[in-house]
């Protein structure tokens, strides 16, 4: 398994924790970061079962072809929209400022095995970009599951799962409902 844009390495330390994950990579354009994620994999006793990488997603320094599971938490919004955060970093975590939506879709079909898996979470006002520029890679969306964070609230999120190189016939779960952690 991979993530893409791991951050601290939280997604990868959880799935070891909780799901039958053999060995994960953790690939972070921040070094610091980076370094932050291989430190949370040793302090969870991690460290045998989970590598992290300093690289671009854009130029990802592994064989082609060779993934069974690549996860991402993208940047969320496109590179002109919204106030840019000061801090380089959080900009960088939450704009396309790096990597567009299609430079991720185009380097996960490059690592993922045929009928590899592919799980993004993704802002659902931008549900139309993301599930219309996968077909285009050869991901076909299996699983879709919208996140609430009240009752009465609209989807803020989408959870997405695609195979490569899957035939059509998507189907949506039920909602999750969550609290409104996300913060700007």
């Amino acid at each position: 398994m991979v993530d893409l844009g791991t951050g601290c390495g939280i997604i990868p330390i959880l799935m070891l924790l909780t799901m039958p994950v053999g060995y994960a990579v953790g690939l972070e354009i921040q070094p610091e970061l980076a370094g932050q994620a291989a430190r949370n994999a040793v302090i969870n006793g991690l460290e045998q079962r989970m590598g992290v990488i300093s690289g671009d997603i854009k130029h990802a320094p592994l064989p082609p072809s060779s993934v069974d599971v690549v996860i991402c938490n993208p940047p969320y919004r496109r590179k002109e929209s919204g106030r840019i955060n000061p801090d380089p970093r959080r900009a960088i975590a939450r704009h396309e400022i790096l990597i567009s939506i299609d430079d991720l879709l185009d380097s996960v079909r490059g690592l993922l095995r045929p009928k590899g898996k592919f799980a993004i979470i993704y802002p659902a006002a931008r549900l139309t970009d993301i599930m219309s520029r996968m077909r285009g890679f050869n991901l076909e969306p299996k699983r879709m599951r919208m996140v609430y964070f009240g009752q009465q609230s609209e989807a803020k999120l989408v959870l997405i799962e695609a195979l490569a190189g899957g035939r059509e016939g998507l189907k949506i779960l039920s909602p999750l409902f969550g609290q409104d952690n996300i913060h700007d």
